[in-house]
């Protein structure tokens, strides 16, 4: 079952789409946040596919625009990362409420960008149940020296944040090319959502550049965490999750795939599913 629902996030109205288990009782059921990645939509592969997995488990998923994607209000392309979080925080407000949802076990999950937010959004709150982490980062400056890793390509990046800031102090604000932030190799484009936003406002580098999920990531236990990454990730390097495993406290499991890449969830990868499912069993059951 899926609804489409709206909700608002600082003034803005949000869209979203809300999936239900089909065979459910009287008894609430405990729910996720599904966030999608950088300048993605809720309509991608691996959003709706987390989120039809999700129902198929028991739970409630509510995948949703964030602010300036999608079908979502406000400026377009204009998706800084702490006012992400406060969407997801706003979401998981609007979840709470709905009769279906027992409003103390919502969880977020998250895929790349949405991965790093739903970290720190699950730092910074206290009612975020549990978190799951697929091809996130914890340090964006140390995030873009890897994704830049080339001297010719550092020297390009560097040269734009320059050149940024420059216009910046000059009223002149520069708009800069999606692959120019996060390169993504040719053969992997295909996974990004129709529609995903191809050019962003310079202010988006600069706080991606800032944004800092390892300084929150403690936070998050006793709460579960599960940090999920490809072995050999062509877009966000692994380490960026090793690191907030070594930041986390308990429980906190990490898992390096050997056969996946970046986009894991887009892949119908067994292995993966399989890997997600056993942890909620575990540690966050649909009900309880």
């Amino acid at each position: 079952m899926e609804e489409r629902v709206s909700f608002a996030s600082d003034g803005l109205k949000l869209a979203g789409v809300l999936h239900l288990p089909e065979s459910r009782g009287p008894e609430r059921r405990a729910g996720f946040l599904v966030l999608h990645g950088f300048g993605s939509n809720k309509d991608g592969g691996g959003g709706t596919t987390v989120a039809k997995m999700l129902a198929a488990l028991g739970y409630a998923a509510l995948r949703f625009d964030f602010r300036g994607c999608g079908e979502s209000e406000g400026e377009r392309g204009r998706v800084i990362c702490k006012e992400q979080v406060k969407d997801t925080r706003n979401a998981l407000s609007f979840l709470a409420i709905r009769p279906e949802i027992e409003s103390k076990r919502i969880g977020v999950v998250g895929q790349s960008f949405g991965a790093a937010v739903a970290v720190y959004a699950a730092g910074v709150d206290r009612r975020v149940a549990a978190c799951i982490s697929s091809g996130g980062w914890g340090d964006g400056a140390k995030k873009f020296r890897r994704q830049h890793a080339s001297p010719r390509a550092w020297k390009k990046f560097s040269a734009m944040m320059k050149e940024g800031r420059r216009r910046k102090r000059a009223g002149k604000p520069m708009m800069v090319p999606r692959y120019d932030i996060v390169p993504i190799p040719p053969r992997l484009r295909g996974n990004l959502a129709p529609g995903s936003i191809m050019e962003f406002p310079f202010e988006v580098v600069e706080t991606m550049y800032a944004f800092n999920a390892n300084d929150v990531v403690g936070r998050i236990a006793p709460r579960p965490l599960l940090l999920l990454h490809s072995a050999n990730d062509s877009v966000t390097p692994t380490e960026q999750s090793v690191e907030l495993f070594q930041r986390a406290g308990k429980p906190t499991d990490l898992h390096l795939i050997a056969d996946v890449d970046h986009f894991m969830f887009s892949e119908g990868n067994t292995l993966v599913v399989d890997l997600v499912r056993n942890w909620l069993a575990k540690y966050f059951p649909a009900r309880v």
